[in-house]
């Protein structure tokens, strides 16, 4: 799977540091790492809508304080968003009802970000959570290996909840270099037998500091064997952070892209991403 195309589809006026996003009945969700809101965005009228997932929220967090939601899901009625980890402020798992964006439950992931760590041999300066997939059954978080050790870990979870009562398996994976940097996860989604994941190389070897962007790929994980089936190189400049899937058909995969700026910049772009399948 080689042949893509990219393309800048419109942009958002208004959200920032776009961490993530979900396509659905033509509207997205999106959250960013700065932010304390849900965004929804009507495709169609340009409506843009802001949901708190706290209390007090702000559009630009300081960084020492924020709770850097870096992953969202669905099943079902519900959405679930996820701080990344890499701080103690950044435990917070926020479950909210599909339909009217409400707030259903917050969780504190602590203990459960602390079994992961150890359980996938990662320092706590190295934990950093992109990317969360749910199907009812079974969760699957993934940690973006961005610090010195380069850890990039899909973990499945399951068990009555996340909080006490789960079990972790871990898979270890070394993605392509850009650049001569490793690359690491920063979303991914589930379409079938198949883990969809986007990746990007920034040259730090910090979970907590911005480093120069050099390229971010898509790729995929067989979720019956756990091996990467493919990577594809898809940029030399983007930091693609958020990935769903827009249409799929016998001919094509389309997915939407959103972009971390790393700025307070409220505008946030949004990518068509089109893989053949011939």
């Amino acid at each position: 799977m080689e042949k893509f195309t990219l393309e800048l589809l419109f942009q958002i006026i208004g959200i920032g540091s776009a961490s993530g996003l979900i396509y659905k009945d033509n509207s997205l969700l999106i959250i960013g790492d700065n932010s304390g809101f849900l965004y929804e965005y009507q495709m169609d009228s340009k409506n843009l809508k802001r949901h708190p997932l706290l209390e007090n929220p702000r559009e630009n967090t300081l960084k020492k304080d924020k709770a850097d939601f870096e992953a969202i899901t669905h099943f079902g009625d519900s959405l679930y968003v996820f701080g990344s980890g890499s701080t103690e402020k950044r435990n917070k798992m926020i479950q909210v009802n599909a339909t009217d964006k409400k707030i259903i439950a917050t969780n504190d992931l602590s203990d459960l970000y602390a079994v992961m760590q150890n359980f996938g041999a990662i320092k706590p300066e190295d934990f950093n959570l992109e990317g969360a997939i749910y199907n009812g059954e079974s969760w699957f978080l993934l940690n973006r290996g961005n610090g010195s050790s380069n850890k990039n870990v899909l973990f499945t979870i399951e068990g009555k909840n996340l909080t006490n009562d789960f079990a972790i398996l871990s898979n270890d994976y070394k993605l392509p270099k850009i650049k001569g940097v490793r690359s690491s996860f920063t979303d991914a989604i589930l379409v079938g037998d198949s883990i969809y994941f986007l990746a990007t190389a920034e040259d730090t070897e910090s979970t907590y500091d911005d480093g120069e962007v050099l390229g971010s790929l898509i790729g995929s994980i067989n979720l019956k064997t756990m091996k990467i089936d493919f990577t594809q190189k898809i940029s030399s400049t983007h930091k693609f952070e958020g990935l769903t899937l827009y249409s799929n058909s016998k001919e094509k995969m389309e997915f939407l892209l959103c972009e971390d700026n790393d700025t307070e910049v409220l505008e946030t772009d949004i990518y068509k991403l089109t893989l053949d399948k011939k």
